[in-house]
């Protein structure tokens, strides 16, 4: 199939869609179910002029932003405007989403709070303000000293002072010779020996060979004696200095002479090449603060300045069961059976988020067993896929209620991703509930998880990037969306196809998710983003 043809499955289903989840009540919807029985709408024919989801009583919003024309922007006609909004229930693995028309709990939106998972409800929290209740729903866990080979991936609980000076001590920079005062300078052991060994190896060569002289001073090694003026030894790089030295010589700038003396190939300024002792920093400095990721870097700092352990906040564990009687673990899809796409996935996302995951564990279908499983569990986080609709097999807020969980956020309005949840399992344990669908989970993990988790672990809160959109995204009247998007050499970001809740083939080729306001945004709009972890596979500084 052609990317024309495939862009006309695409419109045609659309409007499928759009027919099928418009109410009579919305003013064309009758029109449009007849377009979409018939042969394809005609060039220009705009399916978001009206509205399909707005309520009875509110006239349809007009759209907001439409794609840019043809050959307006880089690859328009390889990679057209992104596509329509999810109907209502598209978001979900498990039965359909509830429906909007939520305009009547707006309130809530804004200022979402706490409720029993008994009372089952889809409050439909804002997307911002869904984001700020995950970020402020747990304290960091309590710190513990680990050994540095342990500590890769955690948070520093305190901040890291250095316990000596750095360098500790006047070090060489360079290989060469530390001389003392002007030249040329004798070299210890210098005499007729080595001008009978100079004559045997023929003249010095235009690069500074030399006649051979004492090892000299080697990293590791105290200097044996101090230098005195006119005097130069040979030194190592990471040396200490000796007494009495002034500058380092590097080896190519440097010819030892006849009766072993050393002549400068260049003017040498005093201090040259020498890293003088708390260069880098003096003890007692403070070096990194509270809060800093450990980083491989962060190990080396600590490592140099004296540390054999450190207090940090742990990585917060995370178990993940996978829902659903119609995942396959292996194999082609088959008999109404898929492939499990979410188990193999969110491991590494949330190792790539500062998760230690101890489990990916696939329970279908079954409430006994997702009760006993969230009673065994000892992680700080529980993630489920799947479930957090009202279906008939979604037993997800069921399970809560049985157990006497506290909603923290019960449904977000975004799209994909409607049908989320963040509970509280115990003062100090927690559970995401993630729709079941591919684009959809991620949107919840990025949305809830992602914020836990950090949270959890003390991470630092960075000001979300933005990028400019190569082309107009359209929006959902009332939600926000949540888009695959690329990073263009300019530095733009371009919307990509395949973006549905159940489609995995624009995320596996995108950079990020740009969040989109209800409504829309136009070309050139800045749009936030939620970076992946495509490229540097690290939590946060992804991408």
């Amino acid at each position: 199939m052609t990317d024309h043809e495939a862009d006309a499955a695409l419109e045609r289903a659309t409007d499928e869609a759009l027919a099928l989840f418009a109410d009579d009540r919305v003013p064309g919807a009758a029109a449009r179910r007849g377009r979409a029985r018939g042969r394809r709408p005609a060039e220009g024919y705009n399916p978001f002029a009206e509205d399909p989801f707005a309520d009875a009583a509110t006239p349809p919003a007009p759209a907001r932003a439409a794609a840019s024309p043809a050959g307006d922007t880089p690859g328009s006609e390889d990679h057209p405007a992104t596509g329509p909004v999810e109907p209502p229930g598209s978001g979900t693995g498990h039965g359909a989403e509830h429906a909007p028309g939520r305009r009547a709990e707006e309130a809530e939106h804004a200022a979402p709070r706490a409720v029993p998972a008994g009372r089952h409800r889809h409050t439909g929290s804002a997307w911002p303000a869904a984001r700020t209740v995950a970020a402020r729903a747990a304290d960091p866990l309590d710190p513990r000293v680990r050994p540095l080979d342990d500590c890769l991936g955690h948070t520093l609980a305190a901040p890291l002072k250095a316990l000596t000076d750095l360098p500790p001590f006047d070090t060489s920079a360079m290989d060469g010779w530390a001389v003392s005062g002007p030249g040329p300078w004798r070299l210890p052991g210098a005499g007729p020996a080595a001008v009978r060994a100079e004559d045997e190896a023929g003249e010095p060569d235009a690069g500074g060979t030399d006649v051979p002289d004492a090892p000299g001073i080697l990293a590791g090694h105290a200097p044996s004696a101090a230098l005195h003026d006119g005097e130069a030894i040979r030194i190592a790089t990471g040396a200490r200095i000796p007494s009495g030295a002034t500058a380092v010589l590097r080896s190519e700038h440097g010819t030892v002479r006849p009766q072993g003396e050393l002549h400068a190939g260049r003017h040498l300024v005093q201090g040259q090449d020498i890293r003088p002792r708390g260069q880098e920093c003096r003890s007692g400095d403070e070096l990194l603060s509270a809060g800093t990721p450990v980083t491989p870097a962060v190990l080396g700092l600590a490592a140099a300045t004296g540390y054999d352990e450190l207090r940090v906040v742990p990585r917060p564990r995370v178990e993940v069961l996978v829902l659903g009687d119609e995942l396959l673990r292996e194999g082609l899809p088959h008999d109404g059976r898929i492939r499990d796409a979410l188990g193999p996935m969110l491991g590494p996302w949330l190792t790539a988020l500062g998760a230690e995951v101890t489990a990916t564990r696939r329970l279908g279908d079954d409430a006994p067993a997702l009760r006993a499983a969230l009673e065994a569990s000892d992680a700080d986080v529980v993630l489920t896929t799947g479930g957090t609709a009202a279906g008939p097999v979604d037993h997800v807020h069921p399970t809560l209620l049985r157990l006497g969980a506290e909603l923290l956020v019960d449904g977000v309005a975004v799209r994909p991703g409607h049908p989320m949840l963040l509970a509280r399992l115990a003062p100090d344990r927690y559970l995401v509930g993630l729709p079941g669908n591919p684009l959809a989970a991620v949107a919840g993990l990025l949305t809830l998880a992602a914020p836990l988790l950090r949270a959890l672990a003390a991470g630092p809160v960075a000001e979300p990037p933005r990028a400019a959109l190569t082309e107009a995204v359209p929006g959902h009247p009332d939600d926000t969306r949540l888009v695959p998007v690329v990073r263009e050499d300019s530095g733009w970001v371009r919307p990509l196809r395949f973006h549905g809740p159940a489609m995995l083939r624009g995320l596996a080729a995108a950079d990020a998710l740009a969040v989109v306001p209800p409504g829309g945004a136009d070309r050139g709009t800045r749009a936030e983003l939620l970076l992946l972890p495509r490229r540097s596979g690290a939590a946060g500084g992804m991408v």
